[in-house]
């Protein structure tokens, strides 16, 4: 819903279609989406439980997967979100063949790949949201224990930096 609101308050589509399993989740997203656009610049919004009402979108954006539940491995979870992605991806392709899809589901990096080989889209058209939400929390803890706006927070992550340090063994 933070995506979908984004995109209305940016003015950055002319249309938008949301898609859930629960139709009464769904119908109160999209009264809550329709009542603010009073507000903003004029967007179509519609919603439903059938991924038709997406076809022929230019960009399609995937948030679904399934919550992690208490205990439970990351293994299982990308198990359970493999099988959603399988009856998900395939017509969302099929009825946009020419849209972008962008993936935002965790984990978002076997996910993305995933999507790329069901969709059998060119690996161009299909893009991960890596870290962006995780960089987004991690400058709100800092600027929260600094007390500071996250905005004028910039983090920058040093990924695979290894320090080999020659050890010693004395017996």
């Amino acid at each position: 819903m933070a995506i979908a609101q984004t995109i209305l308050t940016q003015a950055l589509a002319d249309e938008i279609a949301l898609v859930d399993v629960n139709a009464d989740k769904l119908r109160g997203e999209l009264l809550d989406l329709q009542h603010a656009a009073a507000f903003l610049p004029r967007t179509q919004i519609s919603a439903s439980v059938d991924y038709s009402c997406t076809f022929g979108s230019d960009l399609v954006i995937v948030t679904a997967g399934a919550r992690q539940i208490t205990g439970e491995s990351r293994l299982n979870l990308l198990q359970r979100n493999l099988a959603l992605f399988s009856k998900m991806i395939p017509p969302l392709a099929a009825g946009s063949p020419d849209t972008i899809l962008l993936i935002v589901s965790n984990p978002v990096d076997v996910l993305t790949y995933v999507a790329w080989k069901l969709s059998g889209f060119p690996s161009n058209r299909v893009i991960g949201s890596g870290t962006n939400l995780d960089s987004s929390r991690f400058r709100f803890l800092i600027a929260d224990h600094l007390d500071l706006n996250a905005q004028d927070v910039q983090v920058s992550y040093f990924q695979n930096l290894f320090i080999t340090l020659p050890i010693s063994i004395l017996v």
